[in-house]
Formats: structure tokens, sequence, C-alpha cells
């Protein structure tokens, strides 16, 4: 769905660089993540996939298009959540999406469907200009599906959204992608690209570190460890130890064998910690 290949562009048109050479490709179906701080090159990479930058150097192929052509057909295919929620104010959330579906030559998707699967049932007829920021994103989050898009650009999808509103969009997200739906998904948040993206993409100084799977790069760089609490004599112990040492490994087997375990798992990094251990940044 997506191929990106040398892929360079300056805001100055000159050899300062927000994004350097990078290559990357997407399968249909694939949720992809794309992760990195602030200024790192995110939103200008998404910015060119989408259109809303011009292409300058390098080959982009979106959905089938050349990016170095327009082809307005190609919105047809492609839906954008925005992190910073672009609504009409002065339209109702209902009169927001009928414009939007407006817009587009194919088939779209009820209004009111949308906006009850995100949890805006009921407030179809307000305006947007009352809603609190996070209703404001879920609505653009709305808007973004209301042409079935086969690619969907997703910015931050659960900033500044409660902890249950989240987990809503993320299901929702998962719900598109059972339909076959290819994800590019841009964001700071390494938790939501580990339980969202089938692979990730480290980005930093608008250079690609590395691209992988979230199971592999945790087994690549992650610590092999079991934390275990055990009860001996009386005392409740607690315990982290490696698995690939094997005075570790013969401990565990004593512990196992001698005491009462109360709790006992595998601990591995997170992907904040291996993207520290990989690019030197913090996520910030």
């Amino acid at each position: 769905m997506i191929s990106v290949k040398n892929l360079s562009y300056s805001y100055s048109n000159d050899e300062k660089l927000a994004v350097k050479n990078i290559s990357f490709e997407i399968s249909k179906g694939e949720t992809f993540g794309f992760l990195g701080p602030s200024g790192a090159g995110k939103s200008t990479t998404q910015g060119i996939l989408t259109g809303l930058l011009k292409h300058q150097m390098g080959d982009v192929m979106v959905a089938g298009y050349d990016m170095k052509k327009v082809q307005n057909e190609r919105f047809n295919k492609i839906g954008v959540s925005f992190e910073q929620s672009n609504v009409y104010s002065k339209l109702t959330a209902l009169e927001n999406l009928k414009y939007y579906a407006d817009l587009f030559d194919g088939p779209t998707r009820d209004p009111h469907e949308l906006l009850k699967i995100v949890g805006l049932d009921g407030r179809e007829n307000d305006r947007a200009g009352e809603f609190s920021k996070g209703m404001k994103h879920r609505l653009t989050f709305a808007r973004s599906m209301i042409n079935n898009p086969e690619l969907w650009f997703l910015d931050e999808p659960t900033t500044g959204l409660d902890p249950a509103i989240a987990a809503t969009i993320k299901d929702i997200i998962r719900a598109e992608k059972a339909k076959g739906t290819t994800s590019f998904l841009t964001t700071h948040n390494m938790y939501i690209a580990d339980e969202l993206c089938d692979r990730v993409a480290f980005i930093i100084d608008g250079e690609i570190k590395l691209i992988d799977t979230p199971k592999s790069l945790k087994q690549k760089y992650g610590k092999k460890l079991v934390e275990v609490e055990y009860v001996k004599e009386g005392q409740l112990y607690k315990e982290t130890l490696k698995t690939v040492e094997d005075a570790d490994r013969q401990k565990i087997a004593d512990i196992v064998k001698s005491y009462d375990i109360q709790t006992m798992h595998s601990k591995e990094a997170t992907l904040e910690e291996i993207f520290i251990q990989v690019t030197g940044r913090e996520l910030i």
C-alpha cells in the first residue's frame, strides 16, 4: 500500500533536511507504527504521504498513486485522523460528517453509526465548537472513517482521551484492521504502538534507525528476566533473576522447589526502553 524509497524533504529548500533519505514498505492490511519524539520527522513524512506537503526528493507510491503527480482521486482511498482537530466549529457533529462525506466520489458510511462508535451519540446536533478537546478529537477520528478508507493515517489517535475512550479507539482500530484496512500510525506513545502495530519504525532527527516487529525488538534488545515473589521463613522476598545465566537459572529452580511462590512472571523491556537504547534519545 505504501512504498517509500530515498525520501528527503527540506522546508527551506536547501540542505537542511527534516527527513533524510528514508525508505520503507507497508503491506496491505498492515498496521505500521512510525515512532519518535516531537521534531523527529513523523509529521513531515505523513504530510508527504497524504499529499499535504509537496513531494521533493525520492520515490513515493501511496495506494497505487505516484506522489510526484497530483491525482485528487487518491483521496477517495485514504482517511486521515489528525492530532490537532480541525472540525468546523459552527457546524454540528452530524453536519460536519455529512459535509465531509459529500466530498468523496464513492460510497460513505452512515454518520450516525460513526458518531455512536466514538461515543458521541446524543450529541449529533450540538455544534462542534461547544465540544471539549477530547470530543473534537473523537469527531475528527470518526470523520477519517467516513469514506471507508483502504489506507488510514492515524496521528496520535488517543491523545487527550480518558482511558475508557482511548480503549474504545484502540478497539475500533483493531476492528478496521480485521476488515483489511492498512494503517500508518504516527506516535510518541510506545505503549499504543506495542498494542496495535505489526511493525514499527524508529525515527530520530529525520532518519530511520530501524524497522522491526515489537516482539523481535524485545527479543533482540530486551533483557530476559523473571520476577519472583516467595515466602521464606515467614518473610516475603522478591527477586529479579536473569534466565540466560546459569547461576540465576539454578536459583529460580531452587526457589520453586523449596519455597511458597506468591507471584512469578517474565519481565521484558518496553518499546520505550528499547527506543532509548537504540537511539540514545528519550521520547519527549
